[in-house]
């Protein structure tokens, strides 16, 4: 079932998820949450993540792909690394793992703003307050990284463009601009 709510005032776009989940009945055990900055998403990227709650194995599950060249340096583009489950670590704007004595063989990873959650973990996200490093890093799926509740990343190698420059705005019309009508 696909709804569309508007929401009051909400610290976060998880947050204004949570609030029409919230009023949705039956209410959802499902949901998933499709960022505006990503117009892009293919349903496909929306069935792996529902694919994977369904699999039991994740409570949340979120997307990455290897950075581009040049998406390295760029603040706006999230980075993520994971542990050996494909669970999250760490989100950061800035570039992560930090190879310092520069030895390479790293994939780097760009999070990509799309999430599924189970109903019980988008409850918990919105009843905890903004954590410290969410608020350090204006990422707010660490809150529940802080709070220890684990978020499954799925690797993905669609050249998915999130739109936060006006940069970034160009290179989204000509990736639609070239797709088959």
């Amino acid at each position: 079932m696909w709804s569309s709510i508007i929401t009051g005032p909400a610290a976060t776009g998880t947050d204004r998820v949570a609030q029409a989940a919230a009023i949705l009945v039956p209410r959802p055990d499902v949901v998933v949450n499709l960022q505006g900055d990503e117009p892009l998403i293919e349903p496909e990227a929306i069935e792996t993540l529902l694919a994977a709650l369904a699999a039991g194995g994740a409570e949340m599950a979120t997307l990455a792909r290897p950075l581009e060249p040049g998406e390295m340096e760029r603040a706006q583009v999230v980075k993520v690394v994971t542990d050996l489950r494909g669970d999250a670590l760490y989100f950061s704007h800035l570039p992560i793992p930090f190879d310092r004595d520069n030895r390479g063989g790293i994939t780097y990873w760009k999070h990509i703003g799309l999430y599924a959650y189970r109903r019980p973990v988008l409850d918990t996200f919105h009843s905890l307050p903004p954590s410290s490093l969410e608020r350090a890093e204006q990422l707010e799926q660490l809150r529940l990284l802080e709070a220890g509740i684990p978020i499954h990343v799925l690797e993905t190698h669609e050249p998915i463009i999130g739109v936060d420059t006006e940069e970034d705005l160009r290179a989204a019309e000509a990736q639609l601009a070239s797709r088959p009508r």
